[in-house]
């Protein structure tokens, strides 16, 4: 079986030059450092439901799992500064769980998320054709659910939805295909992915 090709998105935007790429560990590694500081910040770590700090190396074992798993793993970058990363996890029978990551206070809440998350849906839905997406959200993670409540997600508690919460009282919500694909498709022709 052969490995999938890597692809990278890119997206111009007002907020910047927008790309999530998908890395090689090599490219994992050098941002290591970064990534594990990010997911330590204490806000951060807590809204994301790990109580202990990140090392390099944990990071990097991170994304070799994913990796091992069939999972699809992005950096994103901002004007070429890499501001956090996201992925697509737990992919099987055309649905995947969705996470995301905005690493500097600073950035959070100016839309970068949202946009983020958009490339990496037109990604998930239009290349990978999956079906559905789950997310799994911390009770106290306003933030993250807004972004998600503006992708056109709705709670859903069912027991595919609940496969894929990381912890038992987070909040799954879903977002089918076709119901995202119509609600943005004034902004997917502008996001572009290809092979690496």
């Amino acid at each position: 079986m052969t490995a999938a090709a890597r692809f990278r998105i890119e997206w111009s935007t007002e907020s910047g030059a927008l790309v999530a790429a998908e890395p090689l560990l090599a490219d994992v590694a050098g941002q290591a450092a970064f990534l594990a500081a990010a997911y330590s910040a204490p806000e951060n770590a807590r809204l994301m439901g790990h109580p202990e700090p990140f090392s390099a190396a944990d990071v990097v074992e991170h994304y070799a799992a994913l990796l091992a798993e069939g999972g699809r793993p992005f950096l994103l970058y901002l004007d070429g500064k890499l501001v956090g990363d996201a992925d697509l996890r737990g992919i099987r029978d055309g649905a995947a769980e969705f996470a995301f990551m905005i690493a500097a206070r600073d950035l959070q809440g100016r839309g970068l998320g949202t946009k983020f998350a958009l490339m990496i849906h037109a990604f998930a839905f239009s290349t990978l054709e999956l079906e559905r997406l789950y997310v799994s959200v911390a009770p106290e993670n306003h933030a993250s659910r807004r972004v998600f409540e503006k992708l056109g997600y709705r709670v859903d508690g069912g027991a595919e939805a609940r496969s894929f919460a990381d912890e038992p009282g987070d909040v799954t919500l879903a977002i089918w295909r076709a119901s995202f694909l119509q609600a943005h498709a004034d902004v997917l022709a502008e996001i572009q992915a290809r092979a690496l």
